[in-house]
């Protein structure tokens, strides 16, 4: 990311309070990440900053769509993205991370850097499976009604029965352990 980015919020210059903020991500912002997950969209996001003296609560608003593949057909779609997330900004003696939504940063840190958390924030709202809205609506009630068997070890005449009188009578002896 650049140093003066259009997704960091200078802290230093904010009251303590409530402040909003609004950020329209496009095109441009997906690719400014080395990756493939999101090569376009068009999402939304209003964040809320809550700051007082000892912690900063920012709020994320995240509403839009964003360019996919399918995972069956390999067609792109839109995927509509809605997604509300909280991270935690808390001051202490050295900037690490301390759990997925919680940060901590010295006192002297002057602006907040939004642009990746935004970015991972909408990557988590895409669901695991992707499917073209055209795929979205099976059911699957029945999912193996079309599905083919391709290998099995029973014979043609077996059933599902157990046939008592095929065990070996070493082994037998074990049935009377129940």
């Amino acid at each position: 990311m650049k140093k003066d980015s259009p997704y960091d919020i200078n802290i230093a210059r904010l009251a303590d309070k409530t402040h909003h903020f609004a950020f329209d991500l496009d095109r441009s912002f997906f690719e400014q990440f080395d990756q493939e997950l999101i090569p376009d969209g068009n999402v939304h996001a209003d964040v809320t900053l809550t700051k007082t003296e000892r912690l900063i609560t920012v709020d994320f608003d995240l509403h839009g769509t964003v360019r996919q593949t399918c995972d069956r057909s390999l067609d792109e779609y839109d995927q509509e993205i809605d997604a509300q997330e909280q991270l935690l900004v808390r001051f202490g003696d050295q900037a690490q991370e301390l759990d997925d939504n919680v940060l901590q940063i010295t006192p002297d840190t002057q602006t907040l850097p939004l642009a990746q958390h935004l970015f991972d924030y909408i990557g988590l709202a895409l669901p695991m499976k992707k499917l073209h809205p055209r795929f979205q609506n099976e059911t699957d009630e029945n999912p193996d009604a079309d599905a083919k068997l391709i290998f099995t070890t029973r014979q043609e005449g077996d059933d599902d029965s157990d046939d008592d009188d095929d065990i070996d009578p070493r082994w037998s002896a074990l049935k009377n352990l129940n």
